[in-house]
This record gives structure tokens, C-alpha cells and sequence, in this order.
């Protein structure tokens, strides 16, 4: 379908000059921009949660959780030290 839009002139020779940058067509950089643009979830929603990020712990793992099993004790290391003790020990 054919239709006709006006575009500032400044809007048009970026759009011209990231065309000509990439090897592509004015129409091709337009298609691209709108498809991109009516793919994009509505301004305002929240962005999408990972499906990872809605898993539920085993109902063990959290109780041992919750009783503090996984804390950190004093004297413990971070994992980032012990790993740059390793490189620092090759």
C-alpha cells in the first residue's frame, strides 16, 4: 500500500544518511522503524518478568532458607575472593 507522509527535513536526512551508512533503502530504514516502534510494549506497562524469576522455591529449600542456613557466617569469603586468590595463586 501506497501513502504519503510529510517528514522534517532534518528527520529525513538522518534517516537518508543511516540508509545510505547501512547499504539499504530510505523505505527499507521507514519499515524497519515502524515495525520496531509497533513491536515495542505500550509506553507505561511494565517490562516482562523472566520466567525464571517466577519459579516458586521448593517448600524445603525455603524453610531452610527462611531458618538462615544459606547466610553468610563471619570469617566466610566472598566467591569473588576466592576466585582472584586462584588466579593470583596460577
Amino acid at each position: 500500500m501506497k501513502t504519503t507522509i510529510d517528514i522534517p527535513d532534518s528527520l529525513y536526512k538522518k534517516a537518508k544518511i543511516r540508509a545510505v551508512e547501512r547499504g539499504l533503502t530510505l523505505k527499507d530504514i521507514v519499515l524497519t522503524s515502524l515495525e520496531r516502534e509497533l513491536d515495542a510494549p505500550p509506553a507505561g506497562s511494565a517490562p516482562p518478568v523472566a520466567r525464571w524469576a517466577q519459579r516458586k522455591l521448593l517448600p524445603e529449600f525455603a524453610r531452610l532458607e527462611a531458618a538462615g542456613a544459606f547466610t553468610a557466617r563471619p570469617g566466610d569469603r566472598d566467591i569473588t575472593a576466592l576466585i582472584s586468590d586462584d588466579r593470583d595463586g596460577r
